[in-house]
């Protein structure tokens, strides 16, 4: 699946590959691949901006360490982070509930 396909909806996604536990950037990309059967397939290009991006607005931080002679980056949840990931999860059923119901011609419950 193409990453313009995912816009919008890509913040929440990165913030729920790091709800089980830190991740560097490699493993939030498999864990995005893995979780989704692999349709997201999304190249480093998209992922380590918006991972940067995550960490300059305070949803996650970020930590240095160095593996086997490699540095790698390795992200993990803020509390603002995990707060942001209940608001996208829940902003997330009301949207797919609507656009299931437009598409598939039910009507859609009325928030309350």
């Amino acid at each position: 699946m193409r990453a313009e396909t995912l816009k919008g909806h890509l913040d929440g996604l990165l913030l729920a590959t790091l709800e089980d536990g830190p991740r560097h950037g490699y493993a939030v990309m498999e864990a995005l691949r893995a979780g989704s059967g692999g349709r997201f397939d999304l190249p480093t290009g998209t992922v380590y901006p918006a991972l940067r991006r995550l960490e300059r607005a305070g949803l996650i931080e970020g930590d240095w360490s160095t593996v086997g002679g490699r540095r790698r980056r390795t992200y993990a949840l803020t509390a603002a982070g995990k707060r942001t990931l209940g608001n996208e999860r829940s902003s997330w059923r009301e949207f797919s509930s609507a656009v299931s119901a437009l598409l598939e011609g039910t009507p859609c419950p009325t928030p309350t």
